[in-house]
């Protein structure tokens, strides 16, 4: 784990459902997760907050590589990861309620991914 910005710490998909335990074993809420695309890959952020402390876990993922849900950990996960392979086609293995793109009415597949990184 690496300090990238104060409360924005970088983590290896190893190191996710560690932190993401450790977090919910000290009463840690799931704030949001944000996901966005920059120069080829996914970076998906968990934010977590206690009182008015708040840190933030960044996992950088490939185009082509998959990340694991923490919905059965998080609940409110749930519809954040629905949204990221939705909206940023990131593909979020075992949702515990997966919509099967159908959580927006949306036109086209993955709006928010330029059409070049389709």
């Amino acid at each position: 784990m690496e300090e990238i910005q104060k409360n924005i710490y970088k983590i290896e998909q190893v190191e996710l459902f560690p932190v993401i335990m450790e977090k919910k074993n000290d009463m840690w809420r799931l704030v949001q997760i944000c996901c966005s695309f920059v120069e080829g890959n996914y970076e998906v952020t968990y934010s977590f907050a206690t009182g008015y402390e708040i840190s933030n876990y960044r996992l950088i993922v490939g185009k082509e590589e998959s990340v694991p849900s923490i919905s059965r950990v998080y609940k409110s996960a749930i519809l954040y990861e629905n949204e990221m392979r939705e909206l940023f086609g990131l593909n979020v293995e075992f949702i515990k309620v997966d919509y099967h793109d159908k959580l927006y009415r949306i036109n086209e597949e993955t709006p928010f991914l330029k059409k070049e990184d389709r």
